[in-house]
């Protein structure tokens, strides 16, 4: 008669599997949402309010009522001022002076690094993407979207060369000096002259919109975001008075606004700060000048060409007297959000760009050093795919005597698997003097069974810092290491094919319905797999049959989880299995233990198990 755990156990352990499995899979959503909750102080004095324009007054662009069928036909549809800068190229809109035309020059829209990404399009281009500064008289706009701008001498704007604009309205005159440094970053430099007789309050008032539904426009800009845009934020992001607020764009599109804001929907900072949309990956954002007081504001637009999300900052009125000129610099930042750019930036005065990163609430304190390690080793080795096994390596280290420890412990619960199946056959009917006299068994032999779970358990922190790392720094986005192009995605090779061996390409063997999910599995999900099961052969076997028969289940189960992780993870992982399976045979033989391992090399070696020594 097969004699097994009591059913209250055996439930307690099916429940323990499964919510395992679970945790697995629910990590994305339970650790790394976006929509974490950050409590923040209360508005600033009521004196800097009054201080601050009213942006919710002003329109600050107008919505085209025709799209153009691509963006080139919408570029060629205004007179423009092109550039060509150290790392981005593309136009300027001189109706408006608005930034409207952004490629980066570094990155790329697919690994075959064939076409270059595009940031901002055109106000009436598929999916409109754009910025600029204006300047209002109160709700009058004195150099406003519509504002006519000529140039002033040369007209070929690039990093040592920035050129300069002019307009001229109701006793204003502007002289406007753009310039882009070798990174992403542009500045509107401003220099106003009041021509007139009467004192002028004028106000600076920057806008970003964005045209069309979230998931699409996720999708013009980087195919594939929309689809993960639940484990990194992407929506509006801004910081106040040096603290960071954020709104996905799937509450921005239920019409929710800007955390902590006023009843017109207007947050206020007493000194400096930014606001703008982050994707994964790309970020524009409005930076006035930060000595300033400064309000921002979100607003979801309805137009006949579609949905339209807007966010607008503006700072304190410039009080100008006649015959009197300022001179005030606004900034605009379009590009990627690369971990050393944006330092830089917070260094030389944006307060907290670095965080624009969504390195995560719970896991910040591991996954910033995480990269910053990760980074090193690059810098060392050569590539990230090296790097995560030079640091996997490392990571273990410290570990090695709790290993040693762990496996010693496992050989001698292997040693006392037959013993322990007799206990159980003695004691089937008395569950409560079985479990006793298991317990002297262990306490005889000194062996502690949950002594293998504490190397884990500290690993699984880097474990998911990792994840959360290959997933959000643009770093590890089209990294190659052997046959991956990219890291930061999953495994793009398939069993379908024989990793290549077969005419079929591995995308396509994957979008096969159904099978897909099987014949589609990459190299270092099936490694992992493999890796894990001969782990368990060299772990002492449950002795009750349906335990084992889980515990079997297992290298399965998370080969398909893993199908569908970064390919950089699955690379920390499978590594660390292999140096486990190196470190737990060697101690396992040194201990005398024959495990499920050698009988199957020695069945392959002419039908003998393989002795320990």
């Amino acid at each position: 008669m097969n004699q097994g755990m009591d059913p209250q156990d055996q439930r307690n352990f099916i429940i323990a599997m499964v919510l395992m499995i679970a945790f697995v899979f629910g990590y994305q959503a339970l650790v790394i949402n976006p929509e974490q909750q950050e409590r923040f102080e209360a508005q600033e004095a009521a004196e800097a309010q009054r201080e601050i324009a009213e942006p919710q007054t002003v329109q600050p662009a107008e919505t085209p009522t025709a799209i153009a069928e691509t963006v080139e036909d919408a570029l060629s549809a205004n007179q423009r001022l092109s550039f060509d800068a150290e790392r981005v190229d593309g136009s300027i809109r001189l109706t408006g002076a608005i930034l409207d035309d952004l490629q980066l020059k570094d990155h790329y829209t697919t690994v075959e690094r064939v076409n270059e990404l595009r940031m901002l399009r055109p106000t009436n281009a598929p999916h409109g993407y754009y910025a600029s500064w204006y300047w209002f008289d109160g709700d009058t706009p004195i150099a406003g979207p519509s504002a006519s701008w000529r140039v002033l001498g040369n007209d070929q704007l690039s990093t040592s060369n920035p050129v300069t604009l002019v307009h001229e309205a109701d006793g204003i005159t502007i002289e406007r000096t753009i310039s882009v440094d070798d990174n992403y970053m542009f500045s509107y430099t401003d220099e106003i002259t009041n021509t007139g007789s009467e004192t002028r309050t004028l106000t600076p008032l920057g806008s970003i919109r964005r045209h069309g539904e979230w998931k699409e426009f996720l999708e013009a800009t980087d195919p594939g975001s929309s689809r993960t845009s639940g484990m990194a934020h992407q929506g509006l992001l801004a910081v106040f008075d040096g603290k960071l607020t954020w709104r996905n764009y799937k509450n921005l599109d239920k019409g929710k606004g800007l955390k902590d804001a006023d009843d017109a929907g207007v947050r206020r900072a007493a000194e400096g700060g930014w606001i703008g949309f982050t994707d994964k990956y790309w970020m524009t954002t409005l930076i006035p000048e930060q000595q300033y007081e400064f309000a921002g504001r979100y607003q979801r637009l309805s137009r006949d060409t579609g949905p339209v999300m807007q966010v607008t900052a503006t700072s304190a009125g410039r009080t100008i007297q006649p015959g009197e000129t300022i001179t005030t610099t606004n900034r605009i930042f379009s590009g990627a959000k690369e971990k050393s750019v944006l330092d830089a930036y917070q260094e030389a005065g944006v307060p907290r760009f670095e965080d624009a990163i969504d390195w995560g609430n719970i896991l910040y304190y591991i996954t910033k050093p995480l990269f910053a390690f990760l980074s090193w080793l690059e810098s060392k080795v050569g590539t990230f795919g090296l790097a995560i096994l030079a640091l996997t390596v490392l990571v273990r280290l410290p570990l090695v005597p709790l290993y040693n420890q762990s496996y010693k412990s496992m050989a001698k619960m292997k040693k006392l698997s037959e013993p322990m199946k007799e206990i159980q056959e003695r004691f089937a009917a008395d569950p409560q003097r079985r479990q006793q006299e298991i317990m002297k068994l262990y306490q005889r032999e000194k062996a502690n069974p949950i002594a293998g779970c504490i190397p884990i358990l500290l690993t699984i922190p880097v474990f998911f810092a990792l994840y959360k790392v290959l997933f959000v720094t643009i770093e590890m986005r089209h990294a190659p290491f052997w046959y991956i192009q990219d890291l930061s995605s999953p495994d793009p090779s398939a069993i379908g094919n024989l990793f290549g061996l077969l005419p079929w390409a591995a995308a396509d063997v994957k979008a096969v319905p159904v099978i897909g999910l099987v014949i589609g599995i990459g190299f270092l999900p099936l490694m992992y797999g493999a890796t894990m099961a001969c782990i368990q052969a060299l772990s002492p076997p449950p002795t009750d049959p349906t335990q084992k028969m889980i515990i079997r289940f297992l290298p399965l189960i998370f080969m398909f989880v893993f199908a569908g992780f970064a390919a950089g993870l699955v690379l920390y992982w499978v590594w660390s299995n292999v140096l486990s399976l190196i470190q737990q045979y060697f101690i396992m033989r040194r201990n005398g233990v024959e495990t499920e391992l050698d009988k199957l090399i020695g069945r392959l070696l002419g039908g003998k198990s393989k002795e320990a020594p």
